[in-house]
């Protein structure tokens, strides 16, 4: 398709929208920057967020993932075979906590939402590998996890807005992962939780996403941005900012994240929150050393990129592990999914909490108990 005329069928696309009606929904103007997705794949709706975030609503079935060369012919798996056992079990609360919630987008059954990021639009490429992937600089803080033999993990995670200097190109990001393969490279690697990245965002604010390396093909992508996580809720926008978020010695907002693998398809599934909302899954075929298990997991915070050890951003609420609850991020009732799918305790001789600079970040309060394992982390970074 020549260049004019892609533009123009970008153009009549956007103006579709203007027949779609809903509570969030703004019209597209002529002259806006228009997504990719709007020249190549089919938009039924498009949905502009009182944050100003714009979502296309996509055919389930067109989604990036199936421009993936292993996922030709794939059949999309709609929900988990089974969820783990053991997930219906509530534990008292010490402290009071909220959930942080994700924009709620009304795109209709049968479709996805992926958000349009206008600033993302304007990066090259390459560029956009170097802030995610090229020799990035990273620190961390939180719990390291060994097993021969994992099938996923849950946790409850505070959610901060950590600083990060408007002009950097590094990231702060808490959440969980899981990975297989030889140390020192080419492992497997998914994972789920929030980050604060300006460059690539346009803003300070906690943004949910989810993130993989397929190692042996040295390749990292994250959200939809790339081929590979198949997305099946048509109201979750990967992407999209997490609202209300934790105050220094106030409130404090959580996420609840379970990663598992399902015991008959052997896809490793994302589902959300105590209502338990299947998101969407990584396909196993996407993998060489996950396809079977995972055998190393971390829980906690990390800064990553050009800049992220020489003059680092926050993680967590920019306060060290020490000052506890409602001053510093917690991760908490941390869960493994063992080899029946059923949650239980993680092994306390196969944890190892810790930070990568202890001037800069610290962890504090480590401890497993019948809820699980837990801990705080956290601190200023380079930014005291």
């Amino acid at each position: 398709m020549k260049e004019k005329e892609a533009i123009m069928l970008a153009l009549f696309l956007s103006y579709l929208v203007l027949i779609t009606k809903g509570k969030y929904i703004r019209s597209i103007k002529k002259g806006a920057n228009s997504s990719q997705f709007l020249i190549y794949r089919r938009v039924n709706k498009t949905i502009q967020m009182e944050s100003g975030d714009i979502f296309d609503c996509i055919d389930v079935n067109l989604q990036p993932a199936f421009d993936h060369p292993l996922l030709k012919g794939h059949k999309i798996q709609m929900e988990p075979s089974s969820l783990p056992s053991g997930m219906d079990i509530k534990s008292p609360s010490q402290h009071v906590v909220s959930p942080a919630q994700p924009p709620i987008i009304e795109c209709p059954i049968g479709t996805i939402p992926i958000l349009r990021n206008h600033r993302r639009d304007h990066i090259a490429r390459q560029s956009i590998d170097e802030v995610t992937v090229t020799n990035n600089q990273q620190e961390e803080a939180g719990i390291e996890y060994r097993d021969d033999y994992m099938y996923g993990t849950r946790a409850i995670i505070n959610v901060y807005e950590p600083k990060v200097k408007k002009d950097s190109k590094d990231l702060s990001a808490s959440g969980l992962n899981i990975n297989s393969g030889p140390e020192g490279g080419q492992a497997d690697t998914i994972g789920a939780g929030y980050s604060v990245s300006p460059s690539l965002s346009g803003d300070g604010y906690a943004r949910f996403h989810v993130a993989w390396d397929e190692g042996v093909l040295n390749k990292s992508c994250y959200d939809l941005t790339c081929p590979g996580f198949v997305q099946i809720c048509h109201t979750f926008g990967l992407g999209g900012r997490l609202q209300p978020v934790s105050v220094y010695n106030g409130s404090q907002y959580v996420i609840t994240i379970l990663i598992f693998k399902d015991p008959n398809t052997k896809n490793w599934w994302l589902i959300w929150g105590e209502e338990k909302t299947p998101i969407g899954y990584w396909p196993h075929s996407l993998f060489t050393y996950l396809k079977d298990k995972g055998t190393y997991a971390f829980w906690g915070g990390h800064v990553s990129g050009p800049t992220a050890s020489t003059d680092s951003p926050q993680i967590g609420s920019g306060h060290f592990a020490s000052e506890g609850y409602s001053k510093a991020a917690f991760v908490k009732n941390i869960k493994i999914v063992d080899g029946n799918n059923t949650l239980v305790n993680p092994g306390d001789k196969k944890a190892l909490a810790g930070s990568t600079s202890l001037s800069k970040f610290t962890v504090d309060g480590y401890e497993i108990d019948k809820d699980g394992m837990h801990t705080f982390y956290g601190g200023p970074g380079d930014l005291a």
